[in-house]
């Protein structure tokens, strides 16, 4: 977990200049395929969304020159890449790892939010369930990354291993630590 008086890594502008003219079509459908199997692993993150299960979600990395369009399709989720605002019923923005650590939990949502280092608009309710599912969910999306290449698990597990240590980077649930 990040030190809390630690400042929040951003994302390198030379790569994310890159991501100006990247095609965004095989993002948005490599990251439909990745969230469709999240939601086979974790059925519950999307029946926890309750009538949020078909809102519209822009997950908006400020630090990048695009946005993620998230439609969760009581449970069949798809995902678009886009440039601008994105549209959706709740927008929740922030540096690329504030959103990944708090995927992880190596952020708190609720500090986040009051430092300002995240923005929540529109629906709050849609945002906050969405919190919460993914906070019950415990996902660990190297862990999701590593199950989707097959043999190629191990040596992708310890590129992410030497990535998060390298960029600070919540890119992995931190180990629970014991503290009774």
């Amino acid at each position: 977990m990040p030190p809390s008086d630690a400042p929040i890594p951003r994302f390198p502008q030379p790569l994310a200049l890159g991501l100006r003219v990247a095609p965004l079509l095989p993002m948005s459908l490599s990251l439909t395929v990745y969230a469709r199997r999240i939601a086979q692993s974790h059925p519950g993150l999307f029946q926890r969304l309750g009538e949020y299960d078909s809102t519209p979600f822009v997950l908006d990395p400020t630090d990048l020159p695009i946005v993620i369009e998230l439609q969760p399709n009581k449970g069949r989720p798809s995902v678009r890449v886009v440039r601008g605002a994105g549209q959706g019923e709740a927008r929740i923005a922030g540096p690329l790892a504030a959103l990944l650590g708090l995927v992880h939990g190596a952020y708190d949502g609720d500090a986040l939010f009051f430092s300002r280092d995240l923005v929540i608009e529109g629906d709050t309710s849609a945002a906050l369930a969405l919190r919460n599912a993914v906070d019950d969910a415990e996902l660990d999306l190297s862990e999701e990354i590593a199950r989707l290449t097959g043999p190629f698990a191990a040596p992708i597990k310890q590129l992410m291993a030497i990535a998060e240590r390298r960029t600070g980077v919540s890119l992995s649930r931190p180990e629970e630590v014991d503290l009774w």
